[in-house]
Protein backbone atom coordinates (compact mmCIF):
# COMPACT_ATOMS: atom_id res chain seq x y z
CA UNK A 1 0.00 0.00 0.00
CA UNK A 2 1.06 2.93 -1.08
CA UNK A 3 1.61 6.12 1.33
CA UNK A 4 0.33 8.68 -1.26
CA UNK A 5 -3.06 7.84 -2.76
CA UNK A 6 -2.52 9.78 -6.62
CA UNK A 7 0.11 11.87 -8.01
CA UNK A 8 -0.63 15.41 -6.54
CA UNK A 9 0.19 14.08 -2.91
CA UNK A 10 3.32 13.20 -4.34
CA UNK A 11 4.01 16.17 -5.84
CA UNK A 12 3.41 18.36 -2.70
CA UNK A 13 6.45 16.65 -1.11
CA UNK A 14 8.40 17.59 -3.84
CA UNK A 15 11.00 20.29 -2.49
CA UNK A 16 10.77 23.77 -5.05
CA UNK A 17 14.22 23.40 -6.30
CA UNK A 18 13.21 20.44 -7.80
CA UNK A 19 9.28 20.64 -8.79
CA UNK A 20 9.76 22.34 -12.15
CA UNK A 21 12.19 19.80 -13.36
CA UNK A 22 10.07 16.74 -11.83
CA UNK A 23 7.22 18.09 -13.19
CA UNK A 24 8.73 18.74 -16.99
CA UNK A 25 10.14 14.92 -16.95
CA UNK A 26 6.50 13.63 -15.67
CA UNK A 27 4.77 15.63 -18.80
CA UNK A 28 7.47 14.46 -21.25
CA UNK A 29 6.84 10.86 -20.02
CA UNK A 30 3.18 11.16 -20.08
CA UNK A 31 3.69 12.58 -23.71
CA UNK A 32 5.54 10.17 -25.28
CA UNK A 33 5.03 6.80 -23.47
CA UNK A 34 2.70 4.14 -25.06
CA UNK A 35 -1.00 5.19 -24.41
CA UNK A 36 -1.26 1.30 -23.22
CA UNK A 37 0.35 2.20 -19.68
CA UNK A 38 -1.36 4.19 -17.63
CA UNK A 39 0.03 6.03 -14.69
CA UNK A 40 -0.33 4.30 -11.21
CA UNK A 41 1.13 5.08 -7.95
CA UNK A 42 3.43 1.96 -6.93
CA UNK A 43 6.17 1.56 -4.76
CA UNK A 44 5.46 4.95 -3.16
CA UNK A 45 6.05 6.98 -6.31
CA UNK A 46 4.37 7.85 -9.48
CA UNK A 47 4.66 5.21 -12.34
CA UNK A 48 3.97 3.71 -15.59
CA UNK A 49 2.18 0.26 -15.74
CA UNK A 50 0.28 -2.40 -17.68
CA UNK A 51 -2.54 -2.19 -16.17
CA UNK A 52 -4.88 -5.36 -15.04
CA UNK A 53 -6.98 -4.80 -17.81
CA UNK A 54 -4.32 -5.24 -19.98
CA UNK A 55 -2.62 -7.69 -18.49
CA UNK A 56 -4.42 -9.97 -15.64
CA UNK A 57 -0.85 -12.34 -14.48
CA UNK A 58 0.08 -8.84 -13.03
CA UNK A 59 3.89 -8.43 -11.60
CA UNK A 60 5.55 -12.05 -10.63
CA UNK A 61 6.33 -10.83 -7.59
CA UNK A 62 2.69 -9.73 -6.61
CA UNK A 63 0.05 -11.24 -9.07
CA UNK A 64 -2.57 -8.50 -7.86
CA UNK A 65 -0.03 -5.62 -8.79
CA UNK A 66 -0.23 -4.32 -12.59
CA UNK A 67 2.89 -4.91 -14.02
CA UNK A 68 5.71 -1.79 -13.88
CA UNK A 69 7.50 -0.22 -16.78
CA UNK A 70 8.71 3.06 -15.82
CA UNK A 71 8.77 5.39 -12.77
CA UNK A 72 9.55 8.86 -11.92
CA UNK A 73 11.05 9.34 -8.46
CA UNK A 74 12.23 12.10 -6.09
CA UNK A 75 15.23 10.69 -3.86
CA UNK A 76 17.49 12.36 -1.22
CA UNK A 77 20.25 13.63 -3.24
CA UNK A 78 19.11 12.91 -7.33
CA UNK A 79 15.58 12.36 -9.64
CA UNK A 80 15.31 9.21 -11.03
CA UNK A 81 13.89 7.49 -13.50
CA UNK A 82 12.95 4.25 -13.56
CA UNK A 83 12.92 2.35 -16.92
CA UNK A 84 12.60 -1.30 -16.98
CA UNK A 85 12.87 -1.86 -20.75
CA UNK A 86 16.60 -0.33 -20.17
CA UNK A 87 17.13 -3.25 -17.77
CA UNK A 88 15.58 -5.92 -19.45
CA UNK A 89 16.83 -5.07 -23.16
CA UNK A 90 20.51 -4.79 -24.04
CA UNK A 91 20.24 -2.93 -27.42
CA UNK A 92 18.07 -0.46 -25.79
CA UNK A 93 20.59 0.27 -22.59
CA UNK A 94 23.51 0.25 -25.53
CA UNK A 95 21.07 2.91 -27.60
CA UNK A 96 20.28 4.88 -24.65
CA UNK A 97 23.83 4.62 -23.07
CA UNK A 98 25.43 5.56 -26.68
CA UNK A 99 22.63 8.73 -27.13
CA UNK A 100 23.04 10.06 -23.28
CA UNK A 101 26.39 12.05 -24.38
CA UNK A 102 24.98 13.67 -27.56
CA UNK A 103 22.07 14.81 -25.02
CA UNK A 104 23.99 16.18 -21.44
CA UNK A 105 27.57 17.14 -21.29
CA UNK A 106 27.60 15.49 -17.65
CA UNK A 107 28.96 11.85 -17.02
CA UNK A 108 25.53 9.46 -16.84
CA UNK A 109 24.62 7.93 -13.66
CA UNK A 110 22.84 5.25 -13.91
CA UNK A 111 22.21 1.61 -12.67
CA UNK A 112 20.63 -1.47 -14.34
CA UNK A 113 16.84 0.39 -14.79
CA UNK A 114 17.76 3.98 -12.76
CA UNK A 115 18.77 6.71 -14.17
CA UNK A 116 19.59 9.40 -11.84
CA UNK A 117 20.03 13.08 -12.27
CA UNK A 118 22.11 15.52 -9.39
CA UNK A 119 21.99 18.17 -11.16
CA UNK A 120 18.34 20.05 -12.66
CA UNK A 121 20.03 21.86 -15.20
CA UNK A 122 21.44 19.61 -17.56
CA UNK A 123 18.47 16.79 -17.53
CA UNK A 124 18.22 15.46 -20.97
CA UNK A 125 14.71 15.92 -21.58
CA UNK A 126 14.69 14.75 -25.36
CA UNK A 127 16.26 12.12 -25.01
CA UNK A 128 14.03 10.67 -22.15
CA UNK A 129 11.10 11.52 -24.52
CA UNK A 130 12.76 8.94 -27.14
CA UNK A 131 13.61 6.44 -24.71
CA UNK A 132 9.67 6.65 -23.65
CA UNK A 133 8.91 6.06 -27.24
CA UNK A 134 11.03 3.35 -28.05
CA UNK A 135 8.87 0.65 -26.43
CA UNK A 136 5.28 -0.22 -26.76
CA UNK A 137 3.22 -1.67 -24.17
CA UNK A 138 3.07 -5.15 -26.28
CA UNK A 139 6.31 -5.00 -26.70
CA UNK A 140 7.40 -4.97 -22.66
CA UNK A 141 4.63 -7.26 -22.17
CA UNK A 142 6.49 -9.89 -24.60
CA UNK A 143 9.95 -9.05 -22.94
CA UNK A 144 8.69 -9.52 -19.73
CA UNK A 145 7.54 -12.99 -20.32
CA UNK A 146 10.58 -14.00 -22.75
CA UNK A 147 13.35 -12.65 -19.67
CA UNK A 148 12.08 -12.35 -16.47
CA UNK A 149 8.93 -13.99 -15.47
CA UNK A 150 9.01 -16.98 -13.67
Amino acid sequence: MSKYANTAEYLATIPEERLSAYTRLRDIINNNIDKGFKEYISYNMPGWVVPLESYPDGYHCKADTPLPFASLANQKGFIAVYHMGVYADEKLYDWFVNAYPQHSKRKLDMGKSCIRFKKMDDIPYELIGQLMKKMTMKQWVSLYEKHIKK
